[in-house]
């Protein structure tokens, strides 16, 4: 294979709550998520931490089509050993909060639940033109579920473009299926506005 024909595997990013209780609901959504989305090809990126993305990276763990690199982890600061137990590869940037502009730039976004932090990363979902999908509504995801971020026209003949809610993991895989490649035959071209 010539190394122009490697296809290249679709990173979906899973935000939300850096801490959650055991047993919560965003973390079995988040759990939940990152398996279905391992089983259907997908590799899981997260901000590497606790909370949503330990739940995310421990669910794509438990995939039965899970291989080894099928976890990321972006980490805030300079120290890989800080990534949670499920991440396989931990990238750290030693870039705080503003580590959340690189997980935005997934193929597309899953935020579950989340605070400030979970809203910058939907920001910068929505500035990058990326799929982003609200799953439950708890948190900020309750805020921006559903509608248009701004006013902005991201793509002149996808009048239905919004931040899309799911209110169970699989409708928020379904949606991944179903509605990425309406967004990624536009990245092509793609300049931020």
């Amino acid at each position: 294979m010539k190394p122009c024909e490697i296809t290249r595997r679709i990173n979906i990013g899973i935000v939300g709550y850096a801490r959650i209780p055991e047993g919560s609901a965003a973390g079995v959504l988040a759990e939940e998520a990152g398996r279905l989305l391992v089983e259907r090809g997908f590799r899981v990126v997260t901000g590497g931490l606790g909370g949503v993305m330990e739940a995310a990276c421990r669910g794509a763990r438990a995939a039965a089509a899970y291989k080894e690199g099928d976890t990321v982890g972006i980490l805030p600061g300079h120290d890989p050993r800080a990534a949670n137990q499920f991440v396989d590869v931990a990238i750290p940037t030693g870039l705080d909060h503003v580590r959340n502009s690189i997980v935005a730039h997934c193929d597309a976004m899953i935020a579950i639940g989340g605070g400030a932090g979970t809203l910058s990363e939907i920001c910068f979902g929505w500035l990058y033109k990326r799929l982003v999908i609200a799953l439950g509504t708890e948190g900020c995801v309750g805020l921006v579920a559903g509608r248009a971020l701004d006013h902005r026209t991201r793509y002149t003949d996808f009048p239905e473009d919004r931040i899309f809610a799911a209110a169970t993991a699989e409708e928020a895989a379904a949606l991944v299926v179903a509605m990425l490649p309406r967004y990624q035959k536009h990245w092509r071209g793609f300049e931020p506005q």
